[in-house]
């Protein structure tokens, strides 16, 4: 078997992640592209999954046949819309334009700086170069407004302008407003600043200074074929594209989790004690795993949840982060520490379980190349980083992975990993109560019910499109779209918070209901994993009693459909007394309807 059809059996088969792709030689690339290419064509129809458009002010065919490999590698399914060369505005602005028949769920408009027509003049004054830059963004908003309207809960992905290595003033490109690169800078200011919800700003410029702006721009192939980068960087553009995607599509990495000797330290803490291993801030390797550690903080800082997997004696692997003076990282800052002996694939199992969330929402960074192959045969969903042997170079390692790159980032985000501390603490107070209910009574629990207005609904949002275990339709609305909802008087949006003696979880919970005569129907209904067994459900599900019986409707129904990961929710409509029809439809009269018992104080917004 050819390296091209070993390539190509690991995409079909959704096993071939972007770090993994990025890493392959661009010809193998090519060629794997142009197969399936070929083999899209020989079909002779869509194949249906998910609904990409790609807009460019360049020619964008070799992006669009790559693209689609690394979606394949990930597992997403996608029919791809291709635009024609500079034909943005020609597609967006055109109400009758096959690009609107196409219906995309998601659309990239990829510019450069060739689409910006009007530059200050030399000497030009600070607020005739703010003005101009204003008119440039209005004309971008034109589009962002055209595609939401026509296409409302499409996700835009724009990129920001590479700034190109000609500089007709020279050093003083930096230096002065009115130069061609301080415009351009300023219109990544403002599209990083002023761009609306339901679009994210792809980073373009960095990923040009990543590769290196000599080697991406490569003038010869634009003036023949129109190219808007070298071909040398197109592995990894899509990389970076495929992770975005695959973020909206709710395919979220959550979790860091970490190895600890020759991973956060030199040395081996059993045998080289806590005071023996290297952090030494004035000794080249121990700075470099330092700066590491200072890169996983700021991770965790943004939201990622940090665990440890590690086969060490606990006490021993604990002592660094307690004892130690030259860590950066505290026990603190770790949500979920595992050190034993037992094999890694049961630990990281034993690490998504205890933080309620999927394997398939961590990522593990190991030195140990051999621990790192078996993670990545049993668990095939884990992303595994590899690291290289120069512990220089793990940051960056972790860095281009990708794993991270979400496409927004909320306050229950940043408190994200605060909670998972205090869940620790919760389990201290559980071993206290031999009576279960006794416990949830300690824990004091205050939710609130009302309508996700202003701040809240991004929150909402968030979860309708994160949500999958506990989630009984999983059907993915925008932002844009969960507001429209809200003004017909036959939807109605519901969301709960939570908090109790230890923290402050957020929304946790998110309901739609849609009324048709008599009948409420649910629509969706989702709810965080992070507050299983308190008795949410039936907190929510008196709150969808409450909402019916204010519409005067007479009976409630629901929907269960099955995924891979919501089997947990399989069972929760008969458990509440729902009489079903065999295919997953369920239906409840308000007159049976029988309040649960739960210890929640509600207070209704």
């Amino acid at each position: 078997m050819s390296n091209i059809d070993e390539l190509y059996e690991k995409v079909t088969e959704g096993k071939a992640d972007p770090s993994f792709l990025v890493k392959q030689e661009l010809t193998s690339l090519l060629k794997l592209a142009s197969r399936f290419r070929k083999k899209r064509k020989e079909k002779d129809k869509e194949t249906g999954g998910l609904r990409i458009a790609v807009l460019g002010s360049y020619s964008i065919q070799h992006f669009v046949m790559m693209l689609e490999v690394f979606l394949a590698g990930l597992g997403i399914e996608a029919t791809i819309y291709e635009g024609e060369y500079d034909g943005i505005r020609m597609d967006v602005l055109n109400s009758g334009s096959s690009f609107y028949d196409f219906d995309p769920e998601m659309v990239l408009l990829l510019m450069d700086h060739r689409d910006i027509r009007s530059y200050p003049v030399c000497m030009e004054s600070e607020d005739s170069v703010e003005e101009l830059a204003n008119s440039t963004m209005k004309q971008f908003a034109e589009l962002w407004d055209r595609i939401h309207e026509s296409l409302p809960g499409c996700q835009i992905f724009q990129t920001n302008i590479v700034i190109p290595v000609e500089r007709p003033l020279g050093n003083l490109e930096g230096s002065v407003s009115y130069s061609h690169a301080g415009f351009l800078r300023r219109i990544d200011q403002l599209l990083a600043i002023g761009h609306p919800e339901g679009l994210t700003v792809v980073d373009m410029e960095y990923i040009a200074s990543y590769v290196g702006k000599s080697l991406w721009f490569d003038q010869a192939s634009y003036f023949l074929s129109k190219t808007g980068f070298s071909a040398d960087a197109l592995p990894v553009v899509c990389a970076s594209f495929a992770r975005l995607i695959a973020a909206a599509s709710g395919r979220v990495f959550k979790c860091l989790v970490l190895d600890l000797d020759n991973t956060l330290w030199d040395g081996v803490v059993g045998d080289d004690g806590y005071d023996g291993i290297n952090l030494d801030p004035h000794d080249p390797v121990g700075e470099a795993y330092r700066y590491f550690q200072n890169y996983v903080l700021e991770l965790k800082k943004r939201g990622v949840i940090l665990a440890v997997c590690s086969k060490n004696d606990e006490p021993n692997a604990k002592e660094p982060f307690e004892k130690n003076p030259d860590m950066i990282l505290k026990l603190s800052d770790i949500s979920c520490f595992v050190a034993n002996w037992d094999d890694k694939v049961s630990n990281i199992k034993r690490i998504a379980s205890t933080l309620n969330i999927g394997t398939d929402a961590l990522v593990f960074v190991d030195d140990n190349p051999a621990e790192r192959d078996i993670v990545r045969s049993y668990l095939p969903e884990v992303l595994v980083v590899d690291l290289p042997e120069d512990p220089s170079y793990y940051a960056r390692a972790l860095e281009e992975s990708n794993a991270f790159s979400w496409i927004e980032i909320t306050r229950e985000d940043l408190n994200r990993t605060g909670t998972y501390a205090a869940n620790a603490r919760r389990e201290e107070l559980l071993e206290t109560f031999a009576d279960y209910d006794e416990y949830l009574r300690a824990l004091e629990m205050e939710a609130e019910t009302g309508d996700p207005q202003g701040s809240r609904m991004k929150r909402f949002a968030q979860l309708i499109n994160k949500s999958n275990q506990f989630n009984l339709r999983t059907q993915r609305y925008s932002e844009e779209e969960l507001s429209s909802m809200r003004q017909d008087p036959d939807t109605r949006l519901i969301y709960i918070s939570l908090k109790d003696r230890f923290s402050e979880y957020g929304i946790i919970s998110c309901i739609i209901l849609k009324r048709t005569g008599e009948e409420c129907f649910i629509d969706t209904w989702l709810m965080s994993c992070r507050v299983l067994k308190r008795g949410v459900e039936l907190l929510a599900y008196d709150a969808v009693y409450e909402a019916a019986k204010e519409w005067g409707c007479s009976v409630i129904t629901g929907e269960y459909l099955p995924t891979k990961k919501n089997g947990m929710v399989k069972s929760l409509y008969p458990d509440l007394g729902f009489t079903g029809n065999g295919e997953g439809l369920y239906r409840m009269e308000l007159k049976d309807y029988k309040k649960g018992v739960f210890y929640i104080t509600r207070k209704d917004q």
